[in-house]
This record gives C-alpha cells, structure tokens and sequence, in this order.
C-alpha cells in the first residue's frame, strides 16, 4: 500500500494561522502580566502574515489538495485577504473597547483567530466534510465570544440564544449534507456536480432528483442561518443587541464574506444543475428579508438592532444576485449575477466594519452609545466624524455616489438582465422604505441638540483607520469598476467552466 504525502503548500495559510494559535496559547499562559498585550500584538502579526502569505501565493491556478477537500484558488485568496484585514480592522476598533469592560483577555484574541480560520476553512473548502469542519469551528468561536463579557446577563441571554438555534441550524445543514450524499454517494463539490449532472444517483429506488430537492431545502435553510436572512433570522437583532459591540462588530462583518463562499461554493461549484430549486427558494427568502429588515427597522430605536435589521435586509439583495444567474436552464448571465453579489457582500462588510465601529468610537467606560439619541449633535461635538457617519449612512440608503448604490445598482442590473424587472422594481421600492431609517440617523446628527456632550476620547489609530475605513466607502463608490473587475476574474479563474 503506498501512503501519498499530501500536498500542504496550497493550505500553507492555514497552517500557519494554526501554528501561531499554539504559539500565542502557550505563550500568554507563562507571561501572564503581560499576557494581554502579547496576545493581542502577536494575533495581528499572525493576521497581518497570513495575508502576506496569501497574497504570495496568489497566482490564479486553481490546486486541490488533501484528497480534493480543499482548494486553493483566486476566489479564496480574494475572500481570504478581505477577511484578514476585516478581522484586523475590527480587532483595532474594539480593543479598547474590551479593555474598558474587562474581556480584552488572550482568550478573546484567540477566539477571534480560531474564528477567522473556520472561515477561511469555509472559503477554500470542496468537500463536506472540511466545509463543516470549517463552519462548526467558526461558530463555536463566535457562541463563546458573545459570552465573553460574564458580568452582563444580557450576553449570557444572546449568547444561549445564539448557540441553541445556531446548532439547529447546523443539524439542518448536516441533514442536508447527509441526503445529497445519499443520493449522489459523493462528499465532494466535484463529484455531486458530476453525479447530479449526470442523472445516475439512485437512493433505494427513488429518483435522486426527490432527495436531492429534500437535501437541498436543508441546506439553504442551513446557508440561510448563516446569512441571516428572513425567516431564519430571529437571532440576528437579539445577538448583534446583546453581544459586546466589539464582538457584534465582528459577526457583522468576516463571516458574511465566509458565508457568501460557502453558497458559491454550494449551490453553483456543487449543485448548479438544481439552480431552478434553490433559485426559488432565494427568490422567496430574499423577498422576506427585504420585507421584514426595511420595516422592522424603522421601529427601531437602539441603533444596533437597527443595524441588525438592516443587514438582513441587505443580505436580501446578496440573495438577489445569486438568484439570476440561470434563467430558464440558460447561464448566459451567471458571470454578472455572482460578481454582482459578490462586490455587494464586499461593500456590506466594508460599510458594516464603519457603522459598527463608529458606535464603538462614541463609547466609554461605562457607557455604551447604542441608541439613536446617543448620536444626536454629534456634528457639534465632531463635525468631522459626523460627516464619516453620514457617508456610512448614505452608503447603506444606496444614495450615489457612495459603494452601496454602486452594488445596489450591479444587483439591479442583473435582475433586468435576468427578466426580472417586477423583482428590480420591488427591491428599489423597499430601498426607499430603508431609506427613512438611515436619513433619520443623519437627521438626528445635524439638527438635534446633542444629549451627550462629553468629548469623543479614543485612540490616534482607531480615529485614523475610522476615517480611511469610511472614505473606502467613498472611494470605492467614485472607482467601484476596479473592484467589480476582481470579483470577475476571481469567479473566472475559480470556475472557469
């Protein structure tokens, strides 16, 4: 029998992530004056190489490894970079932050790393197998991280919220898994696509096309939890509300990125000839959360359960675009539907890292600026961070010529190139309705007397980064090509079929 030594290079990310998590683990366990400031120095080194060595690596070659589990291509080291620097963005934000309230401890931080492997586990995977793998160890990371503060019953209530519907939603995604199996007799993304395409999987004498429907219901069900998109979004308010704002301002951002991976990797690298089955199935769920997210919002008062409404609404419109990419068993739009999805998933990270960490921002000891009113006359207290959070807002509403209505825009464009116009044109009536919350905020800003009139403290690189983060959002809504151009060949390189 000969024993074939894997192939490591292409997972070399991966395992030095895993390796300096050993590290940083045994390290702050003997330096424990110091253990905090080690962990937290030698966790954004770890970050900060790990995208080095991805950007290193990157060469546009598509190389499965470890049996065909794990795939190394251009879309993942796209999505890895950006969740890389997500992470590092969001740890800087909150840092002080934690520290004010106690549970900026080495465990925090290695929680943090633990979580952005499980997502780039997810991002690279093309088996089941490491994809659960990937996901459970993400999730897991994130059940402990909103617990982290132990003094706050609040926490513990998310947390426990988080964690029972999050396994139900795990269960759900692994029953799914188990009938594709089942019907296919593959784990791979590879083989399902070859065994659906194909027609041949028998499962005791039923047709594979009836357990393969059945299987993938679970599966976007599971994909759905994970998006936070209606109707399995009944954690997102309570757990971005009842969360640390550091930790809420890390759920919102990274992991849709992962999740985005996860579907591409799914529905349209495994299970593209179902496209007519789970399409429906995205139309509907799209239809609910741009429903439920713009309206709910609007009674919203706390400006995290706003945020929290907001982004179910906006993963709407992710699910917009990966709903067009077959039309009538024709995939003449599928390039420009998944692009467009895929720069709209970029742009909500990049808007949601500013929005959250513009709440942290106006935060202190003992005091914590979630609530609407905690931001009215903020141009009187900080003319120029007022101005950074208007550009967040306007983003969010869609309103040019920020990134978010440049990805508004892209989604709207595929649907029309989709047939879909009655779809286009309900998705831009409920972005008028979502506009009222986001202009309220601004509203509040620059016409209300400010309730809070105590300085704005906080460290020179948490303002500085602050800043660059919310003029990206500018930025990239004055070139958003650039960016719609990398998301193309991402999905061109990765599948070039």
């Amino acid at each position: 029998m000969n024993f074939v030594v894997p192939d490591f290079a292409p997972a070399a990310t991966e395992l030095f992530m895993a390796g300096m998590s050993l590290v940083i683990l045994l390290l702050t366990v003997f330096m424990r004056q110091s253990a905090r400031n080690v962990g937290y120095m030698l966790t954004q080194v770890t970050l900060i190489g790990a995208a080095l060595i991805t950007i290193f690596m990157m060469d546009g070659q598509v190389r499965l490894t470890m049996s065909d589990m794990y795939v190394d291509d251009l879309l993942g080291d796209v999505l890895k970079v950006l969740i890389l620097f997500s992470v590092i963005t969001a740890l800087i934000y909150g840092r002080a932050y934690a520290a004010d309230r106690g549970f900026d401890t080495p465990e925090y931080h290695l929680l943090a790393l633990f979580s952005t492997l499980g997502m780039m586990v997810m991002v690279s995977s093309s088996h089941f197998l490491s994809m659960y793998v990937g996901l459970e160890m993400l999730s897991l990371s994130l059940y402990a991280m909103v617990a982290l503060d132990r003094d706050s019953a609040r926490s513990t209530e998310a947390a426990m919220k988080y964690f029972i519907l999050g396994a139900l939603a795990s269960g759900m995604l692994l029953y799914g898994m188990s009938m594709v199996y089942g019907a296919t007799g593959n784990l791979s993304l590879a083989g399902i696509d070859q065994a659906i395409y194909n027609q041949a999987a028998v499962y005791d004498g039923v047709s594979s096309k009836t357990v393969l429907t059945f299987g993938l219901v679970f599966i976007v069900a599971g994909l759905a939890f994970k998006f936070g998109a209606a109707p399995f979004h009944m954690w997102v308010p309570d757990v971005y509300h009842g969360a640390p704002t550091s930790v809420t301002l890390l759920i919102g951002s990274a992991p849709k990125l992962a999740a985005f991976a996860m579907a591409i990797r799914l529905l349209v690298g495994g299970m593209l000839d179902l496209a007519e089955h789970w399409q429906t199935m995205l139309m509907l769920m799209a239809i609910a959360s741009l429903v439920l997210g713009n309206i709910a919002a609007i009674a919203q008062t706390n400006l995290k359960r706003m945020l929290a409404y907001s982004g179910i609404s906006h993963m709407g419109f992710v699910f917009l675009g990966l709903l067009t990419g077959v039309v009538d068993g024709d995939r003449f739009n599928a390039l420009n539907a998944y692009t467009s999805s895929m720069f709209y998933a970029i742009a909500y990270v990049v808007m949601s890292l500013a929005s959250f960490g513009m709440i942290i921002l106006l935060s202190r000891s003992g005091f914590e600026a979630e609530n609407i009113d905690d931001l009215k006359g903020l141009n009187k207290r900080s003319s120029w961070f007022a101005a950074m959070m208007m550009i967040v807002m306007f983003s969010m509403a869609g309103i040019p010529f920020f990134v978010g209505f440049f990805a508004k825009m892209s989604i709207l464009q595929s649907l029309v190139a989709a047939d879909m116009v009655w779809l286009a044109v309900f998705a831009v009536m409920m972005s008028l309705i979502g506009a009222f919350y986001y202009l309220r905020v601004v509203k509040v800003m620059y016409f209300d007397e400010p309730v809070d009139t105590a300085p704005i403290h906080s460290a020179p690189d948490v303002r500085v980064l602050l800043s660059v983060n919310c003029l990206a959002i500018a930025a990239l809504g004055l070139l958003p090509q650039q960016m719609i151009d990398l998301c193309q060949l991402a999905l061109v390189a990765s599948f070039p079929g």
